[in-house]
């Protein structure tokens, strides 16, 4: 059952359109480097910090609880990232996470980064494993989610971890979806809430008011985010309605902390999005259902949501490059384009916000928000400047009112140039991918890691290289 499960799983990348993920199939129907666009050196520096080069690498564990110059994580896509108190970043899970045997699959192995070596912390070396729940509401040293990828994450106030849902396995070892929500301390691992079996509906309740028995469907590839209040948000994804119908969600909810209750969006999947007039805040508006976008918080307590692969105003399937901001109350439509499959528009490289600047539909990219409040966007697989569909490279800036294309390509699936292992340079990048993650330190660096892209031989595979850019 596992094996024939992971082997899905890892179709399901291949083949899971439908329910608003990831197309390597179409991917590798793009050309592969494809000439004539700009590709120049940046005027920031990137840096190859750690892993290999060379996709599909194995990981190399040591001794668990150790670190090591030698550790590293093996080559995967769709895990979940967070940075602790201390500045340390860490990793968990994801699929085809070629484990200690090299053999990919999903795995559930927790690490961490201390700015110098990986530590294996905890989970196992081994791939597709099942959860161990415990006792709801109890930490335990034994505690620890299934193998799983698509999971997402929060850091509350006190530097804890929450980890919700995701494709994987439960406590029975059966895969599928999950919507089961963790928190790790740092030690320990604590189920909170959801269920430890796979493939659960959502329940609902009554819009808008807490309870006890309320609790998002099984799902992935949705966002999350944590308020000024502690209070965990999660938004989208795809998988199971109120009515077991598997598809694509638009629905948000808030978790205080001890309960779950259903916000806004709607309760059966695939809507199209309610736009209403671009800039203006309505009680009516709402994105359509999508999964694999992202999400910012900025400082202001706003979350802003970019792109995805979803419904558009027309209900339409496909790729997205819509921004939207919600103000704790309601959402604006702010940029992007109302319908599918956008082309990129870059306008000119290296710092020049324009009006007219927009990035390609997309899904899988990664996001984060710098110390002046602007919002940054790398990679994906979508759109490019001539409308060809792939591996994107491209980084931007939004500053509230225009994008700006500050790095990278404006073509599809180009190679990673790797340079020197711990030397800055202009002509560093890392190639086109996309479902990699992120993290940004309190230097205001990005840290990017794996991924499902292109390395420096041109070769399209799983990716366990560290990188880090500083804006």
């Amino acid at each position: 059952m596992r094996k024939i499960f992971a082997t899905l799983a890892i179709l399901s990348l291949l083949a899971i359109t439908a329910c608003g993920s990831s197309t390597s199939d179409e991917g590798s129907t793009s050309t592969h480097g494809i000439s004539g666009g700009d590709c120049g050196s940046s005027a920031k520096q990137s840096v190859l910090v750690s892993g290999s080069d060379i996709v599909d690498q194995p990981g190399i564990y040591g001794t668990q609880g150790v670190a090591a110059t030698t550790n590293a994580p093996g080559g995967r896509d769709g895990s979940v990232s967070w940075i602790d108190g201390s500045g340390n970043l860490w990793l968990f899970g994801g699929l085809g996470g070629y484990d200690a045997s090299g053999t990919g699959q999903l795995i559930n192995d927790l690490w961490k980064f201390d700015g110098t070596n990986w530590t294996w912390i905890s989970g196992s070396n081994a791939f597709n494993q099942s959860g161990i729940y415990g006792t709801k509401g109890s930490a335990g040293a034994s505690n620890i989610p299934g193998a799983r990828w698509g999971a997402v994450s929060w850091i509350d106030s006190s530097g804890n971890l929450w980890l919700f849902g995701g494709q994987g396995y439960d406590a029975s070892g059966s895969g599928g979806y999950l919507n089961d929500l963790w928190k790790f301390d740092g030690t320990n691992w604590t189920w909170v809430s959801g269920s430890s079996a796979i493939g659960q509906t959502g329940v609902y309740g009554t819009q808008g008011l807490a309870s006890p028995a309320n609790v998002p469907g099984a799902r992935g590839g949705s966002v999350s985010w944590i308020d000024g209040s502690g209070n965990l948000w999660l938004f989208g994804g795809w998988y199971y309605d109120a009515s077991g119908s598997q598809r694509r969600l638009n629905d948000l909810w808030k978790f205080d902390g001890t309960n779950w209750t259903w916000v806004s969006g709607s309760s059966a999947t695939n809507q199209a999005g309610n736009y209403g007039t671009k800039g203006t805040a309505a009680a009516s508006n709402i994105p359509g259902t999508r999964g694999a976008c992202v999400s910012w918080i900025d400082g202001s307590g706003n979350l802003w949501l970019f792109g995805g692969y979803g419904n558009d105003s027309a209900g339409s399937s496909g790729w997205l490059n819509d921004l939207w901001e919600f103000d704790g109350t309601n959402w604006t439509w702010v940029n992007g384009a109302n319908t599918i499959n956008q082309t990129g528009i870059y306008g000119t490289k290296g710092g020049v916000p324009v009006a007219s600047n927009v990035p390609g539909a997309r899904q899988f990219p990664v996001s984060w928000i710098d110390g002046t409040g602007n919002l940054w966007l790398f990679g994906g697989y979508g759109y490019d400047s001539t409308g060809a569909l792939g591996y994107l490279d491209d980084l931007w800036k939004f500053d509230g009112a225009n994008w700006t294309w500050v790095s990278g390509c404006n073509t599809i699936n180009n190679d990673g140039n790797y340079g020197t292992k711990g030397v800055a340079a202009a002509t560093n990048a890392p190639g086109g991918r996309q479902f990699l993650v992120s993290w940004a330190d309190s230097a205001g660096k990005l840290w990017l890691f794996g991924g499902q892209g292109y390395d420096s031989a041109g070769s399209l595979g799983l990716l366990n290289d560290l990188w880090y850019y500083e804006p």
